[in-house]
């Protein structure tokens, strides 16, 4: 049952991808494909090397601001380190979504002696972060093009007092699971306790952090390389040179969102990125060549450093 399960969590994003390019597929005539292929073929790629450049610094800014949240917890570990385990987290998210995490802190488990649990509370801290930034292009996006969002979430028909309902049913279900396993004394429900200590003291550690400023300048800058990774990349193509921050910036948050529904948002994130361009007058071919682009220059990097950074990352500390 295990092994099913964790076949499916393999599989599933995979051909959530495959059906997200047959759908592109399908909706193009063999004369589109072949002006999309040229519209690729034809980019200038000067632009597309800057974009990766800014994610890199991105993912280094990353490693650094880590190491802010690990400090009051006791741990320094090398910065290169702290940038290798990032670039093989974002590595193995191609693979698995959401491995990357856990892999992240395992490399530092093993090679600067932070615990599991610390390192990965650590980690969530910093998703936790991430994740109210993305709400701000969410509402950014959403303050520039409303419908079209809404649209493409499909919260039109949300039933709010359903869900409302639903949530309060969980959170109590939850107070109360909880209740009982604190009061366990149980070897292994104590191991567990243990356990979940560790990460709850690496997600509060952001609330002890002497370099709070560091930390904000950090991760407003890891947000601006990712705008202005999608940003460059419209000077790539021709048609999409004249593309506006009212186009861009929803175009960047559904890209963003349709990540995490596949492995590396395989099929699905240039897809996503051509409907917004689409609809503001940008043509299909030259919406899904800037949407694969965007993606392969994406992919190519995390694959090209992340694995570099497998083969690195036990060289330099091979003394350990």
């Amino acid at each position: 049952m295990k092994k099913a399960i964790s076949l499916s969590k393999k599989i599933i994003p995979l051909l959530i991808g495959v059906f997200f390019i047959y759908l592109s597929y399908q909706n193009t005539t063999p004369e589109d494909r072949q002006n999309i292929f040229k519209y690729i073929k034809n980019a200038d790629y000067r632009f597309v090397l800057l974009s990766a450049f800014f994610g890199i610094l991105s993912h280094i800014s990353r490693a650094v601001r880590w190491q802010y949240l690990l400090a009051p917890l006791g741990f320094r570990p090398r910065t290169i380190n702290s940038v290798l385990a990032v670039l093989i987290g974002y590595f193995s998210n191609l693979g698995i979504p959401r491995s990357g995490e856990l892999l992240r802190a395992t490399a530092m488990d093993r090679y600067e002696n932070i615990p599991f649990q610390k390192g990965f509370g650590t980690v969530i801290a910093e998703r936790v972060v991430d994740l109210i930034l993305l709400l701000l292009c969410i509402l950014l996006a959403l303050g520039l093009q409303y419908d079209m969002i809404i649209g493409y979430l499909n919260l039109k028909d949300l039933n709010f007092i359903q869900t409302g309902l639903s949530l309060i049913i969980l959170a109590m279900v939850f107070f109360v699971c909880r209740k009982f396993f604190l009061q366990s004394t149980h070897p292994i429900t104590e191991k567990i306790k243990h356990f979940f200590q560790g990460i709850w003291e690496g997600m509060i550690s952001i609330k002890y952090m002497k370099n709070k400023g560091l930390f904000i300048a950090h991760t407003v800058f890891i947000w601006t390389m990712y705008v202005l990774m999608f940003w460059i990349v419209k000077f790539s193509i021709p048609e999409t040179e004249s593309l506006g921050i009212n186009a861009l910036i929803p175009a960047f948050v559904l890209g963003g969102l349709s990540i995490s529904a596949t492995n590396g948002g395989i099929g699905i994130y240039p897809y996503s990125v051509s409907l917004v361009l689409i609809a503001f007058g940008i043509s299909k071919e030259s919406s899904l060549a800037f949407g694969w682009i965007m993606w392969t220059c994406q992919t190519l990097m995390v694959v090209t450093f992340g694995a570099m950074a497998f083969f690195a990352l036990p060289l330099i500390n091979r003394q350990k």
